[in-house]
């Protein structure tokens, strides 16, 4: 299931396709291609139809008409939900098997990360961390 041409055409991007975290970044990014100012490379997520988040590489450029005025954007994206769920795992596998304790905290300075190394030193298995934090 998907969106359809019509169905699109005419709404507001930013607000319904957007993820409310990201519509004022996105906006920011639109805005100056209306500007003249391009952006290359902005990641950003979108929303489907079917409420999947989907992570988007854009690159925003401005649409002119015959006399060299700015009508509009032509956004030109990439689906990398992919690539960055790739990447995260990787991240995960170096921190959770590097040969040196590594730990992170939240902002409430809860423990998040805890690799085998720090389980290792203190005797504290990554699950009973975890559960101290909570």
């Amino acid at each position: 299931m998907q969106y359809t041409t019509e169905a699109v055409i005419g709404e507001k991007l930013v607000e319904k396709y957007i993820t409310k975290d990201y519509q004022e970044a996105v906006s920011n990014v639109l805005s100056e291609a209306l500007n003249v100012v391009e952006t290359a490379n902005f990641e950003f997520p979108l929303i489907t139809k079917t409420g999947r988040r989907v992570e988007i590489l854009l690159n925003a450029t401005p649409r002119y008409n015959e006399h060299g005025e700015v009508i509009g954007v032509v956004g030109i994206g990439q689906d990398i939900t992919e690539r960055i769920a790739q990447e995260q795992e990787y991240t995960r596998l170096i921190i959770d098997t590097a040969n040196a304790p590594i730990f992170g905290v939240d902002t409430n300075m809860c423990v998040n990360i805890w690799n085998r190394k720090a389980a290792q030193i203190t005797n504290y298995s990554i699950g009973e961390v975890m559960r101290k934090s909570r």
